[in-house]
């Protein structure tokens, strides 16, 4: 019994051992692949993006001064407005149009575009005013405060609000940096959140939407909001001592991208919202932000065998993906 015991020991060490390989060549595949794509695209479209920098980046750099100038050099005002009057013009403006179609239905060339069809359509108007309702508590009394001791963080770094704006090629550098702190935590705190007990007391309210909208982004319990919505965007920019003009730029790019991968619309020419949507309809699929670590975790594997994974790209046409790639009749995803 103890010498079946030992080799059935061995046995399965030996498996955790290849499954533990087998991780580490996917994880240098995935990695080696996009650092070839990267760099292939750095060097076609770096130059492009280079010339067209370099022939606004006086406007840009003299519009910075005018406004620093302005405020009189006021490290706080220009910091609140960085971090939160700019980001949440983005959010409220985009999402606001969103709304409109969301509660009338018009103009409905944005509604063909729904991705769970039927869902939403009108939005329930009580439900909507809730989640506005939290959205701005969440940004007023959790997000704002959190910004205090950001500030004075990044007054230590001591480039925040320097009167030279960051190089183009630093920009892209720290926005590549933004995005892999933000996929890394995002991913471990919101797959943490689905742990039964976090799931039921916490994560549940953000739930409630199996059909999200844009601005169930940020409809969350205020546990959530800290440590999943705010804290895996602030901790990029507070790391490399970013300018506040790169963080405002970041701050509202995040915003924007959350609302359009809740929005429930896939429109043409805008980041795929399929793989977020996956995840509020079957819970369990599709937890991180760039799906990086879903596929080395194995939690996108269902989505990956349904109609929404082939429809996990930018739509380069007008016909909704809905209509050219539709479910099977009688198939549950």
């Amino acid at each position: 019994m103890k010498r079946g015991t030992g080799h059935s020991t061995m046995a399965e060490q030996q498996k955790q051992e290849e499954k533990l390989w087998d991780a580490m060549k996917i994880t240098a595949r995935v990695l080696g692949t996009g650092l070839l794509v990267f760099t292939a695209l750095a060097n076609f479209g770096f130059w492009y993006l280079q010339s067209i920098w370099d022939a606004s980046g006086h406007f840009w750099q003299t519009t910075w001064l005018k406004l620093y100038y302005l405020l009189e050099g006021e490290e706080w005002t220009i910091f609140f407005l960085g971090t939160a009057l700019v980001p949440a013009l983005a959010f409220w403006g985009f999402n606001g149009i969103l709304m409109v179609a969301d509660v009338t239905g018009k103009p409905t060339f944005i509604t063909r575009y729904r991705i769970q069809l039927g869902k939403n359509n009108p939005v329930d108007t009580k439900k909507l005013l809730q989640a506005i309702y939290t959205a701005l508590c969440n940004q007023f009394f959790i997000s704002l405060p959190m910004f205090v001791p950001m500030f004075y963080l990044m007054k230590w770094w001591g480039n925040t609000f320097s009167k030279e704006l960051p190089t183009f090629r630093w920009f892209l550098v720290e926005l590549s940096i933004f995005t892999l702190v933000e996929e890394i935590l995002f991913y471990y705190t919101h797959r943490l959140a689905h742990l039964p007990l976090l799931y039921k007391h916490i994560h549940k309210k953000h739930h409630e939407w199996t059909a999200p909208i844009g601005v169930v982004s940020i409809y969350a319990h205020p546990v959530e909001h800290i440590l999943s919505n705010t804290l895996p965007v602030m901790t990029g920019p507070m790391i490399m001592g970013s300018h506040i003009v790169s963080i405002a730029a970041w701050f509202s790019l995040a915003l924007l991208t959350t609302s359009i991968s809740h929005c429930g619309y896939h429109l043409p020419f805008l980041p795929s919202p399929e793989f977020h949507d996956f995840h509020h309809l079957k819970f369990n699929q599709c937890y991180g932000v760039l799906g990086v670590l879903d596929y080395l975790h194995g939690t996108d594997r269902v989505f990956r065998q349904s109609k929404a994974y082939q429809r996990h790209r930018v739509l380069l046409s007008l016909t909704p993906l809905s209509e050219s790639i539709p479910e099977v009749p009688g198939r549950a995803e």
